[in-house]
C-alpha cells in the first residue's frame, strides 16, 4: 500500500505535471468513503468481520491489477487513476471500520489502547521501508512504474489470503432485530451523547481533513521545490515514516493512561506547527528534518487518537464510532483538490504554511468548546442529582427522614 501511494502520486504528477491532478485522484479516493463509511461501520457491527475483509480486500487487488496491466500495456490515462482511485476508495469504507473494530475481538478491553498503537506501529513502519523501495524502482528502467503496481498488487493479494487465519469475529447476537438504518442513527446518537467521544472525533477530522493532505503534495514539493527525482520523494516519504515509528514507540507506554487524553491535543497542535516548518524549510536537507517531525507528530496523534477513541467505545459500537471517525479520511481526500488548487496559485510552501496554521487554530477552538461542554455537562449533571435528591427526599414517608 505503501509503496503505491508513491507510485501513484508520481504517476499523476507526471501525466499531468499539476498539483490539482494529485488532489483530483486523492478527491476520487475520498468521495465513496464520504458516502459509504458509515454503512461500513454499520456492517462491521453486524457481519463477520473476516468475511468482510475478504470481499473488500480482493476488490482492491482486483482493481490494483487492473491499473498495473494498463501502465504495462502502455495504455494508462490520467482518467483511469481517478476510476481506481474511486473503487479503492470504496473498498477502504468497508476494510478501515472492518479492521479497527476487529481489535477489539482479538484483545482483553484492558489491552485496547495498546493494541491499537501497536496496529498504528505496524503500519508505520512499512511506511519507512515502501515509498524508499517504490522511489528507487521507479528509477530503474526495467521496472518502472509498472513493475511497482505488480509488486503492489501481488502485496495486496498475500494480505487478503492471510485473512483466512483470523477468527470469523462474528457480531454478538442480538434479541431483537434491527434494521441497518436504525443501527446507523444509534451510532451516531452514541458519539453525540459522549462529549469526549466527540471531541476526539472532531479533533481527528480538524487534523486529518486540512493536515494530512501533505502526503498528496510531496512529489510535488520534492520535484519543484527540492529539485529531486523519485529517490528523494522516496526519502521525503521514508523519513516522515521513520518519525512516526519512533513517536509510535513512545506513546505506546501511555495510551491508556489519563497522560494520553493531555497528550493528544498538544501532539495535534504541534503537528501543525511542524507543517508550517516544511513549508519553510529552503533544501531538501532541511526538508528532510521537517519530514521526520512531521510524520512523527502526525503519527503519535493519530495513535493516541485512536486508541483513546477505541477504549471510550463499547464493544458493540466500535465500528460505527470507528466509521463515524474515519470520515475524516474521505474528507482529506475532498480537502486534497482544493487545496491543490490553491497549491497551483499561490505555491506548495505557502500552502503547507497556510494548512499548519488551520490546523494550530482549529484544534485550539475545539479545545475550548470542549472545555465548555465538559464544564455545561458536569453542571447539568450536578442539577440533576439535585433534583432526583429533591424528589426521592419529598417522596419519603415523615419516619424516613
Amino acid at each position: 500500500m505503501q509503496m503505491q501511494v508513491v507510485a501513484r502520486g508520481y504517476l499523476a504528477y507526471d501525466l499531468t505535471g499539476k498539483n490539482s491532478a494529485l488532489g483530483a485522484v486523492m478527491i476520487a479516493f475520498g468521495i465513496p468513503q464520504l458516502v459509504l463509511g458509515l454503512w461500513g461501520g454499520v456492517l462491521a457491527d453486524r457481519l463477520p468481520k473476516r468475511n468482510l475483509l475478504l470481499v473488500c480486500q480482493m476488490i482492491i487487488a482486483l482493481n490494483s491489477a487492473w491499473v498495473a496491466t494498463m501502465i504495462e500495456l502502455d495504455r494508462i490515462e490520467f482518467w483511469m487513476l481517478v476510476v481506481a482511485g474511486f473503487v479503492q476508495g470504496a473498498g477502504f469504507a468497508f476494510v478501515g471500520p472492518a479492521r479497527q473494530a476487529f481489535i477489539g475481538d482479538l484483545v482483553d478491553r484492558s489491552a485496547i489502547g495498546n493494541a491499537v498503537v501497536l496496529q498504528q506501529l505496524s503500519m508505520n513502519s512499512t511506511r519507512v521501508i515502501g515509498p524508499s523501495l517504490a522511489g528507487a524502482f521507479i528509477a530503474i528502467s526495467v521496472i518502472g512504474i509498472g513493475g511497482v503496481y505488480y509488486m503492489t498488487t501481488l502485496g495486496f493479494f498475500v494480505a487478503t489470503f492471510t485473512m483466512l487465519r483470523l477468527p470469523p469475529g462474528n457480531p454478538k447476537p442480538r434479541e431483537t432485530k434491527v434494521s441497518p438504518l436504525a443501527d446507523m442513527a444509534d451510532g451516531v446518537r452514541y458519539v453525540k451523547q459522549r462529549p469526549s467521544i466527540t471531541l476526539l472525533v472532531l479533533t481527528s477530522f480538524a487534523v486529518i481533513m486540512v493536515g494530512f493532505p501533505y502526503q498528496s503534495f510531496l512529489p510535488s514539493v520534492a520535484k519543484d521545490v527540492y529539485g529531486v527525482g523519485s529517490g528523494g520523494l522516496g526519502a521525503l516519504q521514508s523519513l516522515g515514516a521513520v518519525g512516526a515509528v519512533v513517536a509510535t514507540l513512545l506513546v505506546a507506554s501511555y495510551a491508556q493512561s489519563k497522560r494520553a487524553w493531555a497528550a493528544q491535543p498538544i501532539l495535534a497542535i504541534a503537528f501543525g506547527g511542524s507543517l508550517v516548518g516544511l513549508g519553510l524549510a529552503p533544501n531538501i536537507w532541511l526538508g528532510l528534518v521537517a519530514m521526520v517531525a512531521v510524520g512523527g507528530l502526525a503519527g503519535g496523534f493519530q495513535g493516541v487518537n485512536n486508541a483513546l477513541t477505541m477504549s471510550s467505545t463499547e464493544s458493540d459500537y466500535q465500528g460505527r464510532v470507528q466509521s463515524i471517525s474515519m470520515l475524516s479520511w474521505s474528507l482529506f481526500g475532498l480537502f486534497a483538490l482544493p487545496i491543490g488548487i490553491v497549491a497551483d496559485h499561490i505555491g506548495i510552501q505557502e500552502t503547507l504554511i497556510v494548512m499548519g496554521g488551520v490546523v494550530m487554530g482549529s484544534v485550539l477552538l475545539l479545545q475550548l468548546f470542549g472545555r465548555t461542554e465538559a464544564v455545561n455537562a458536569d453542571r447539568r449533571a450536578r442539577v440533576n442529582a439535585l433534583e432526583m435528591h429533591a424528589a426521592e427526599v419529598a417522596g419519603a414517608p415523615a419516619g424516613g427522614r
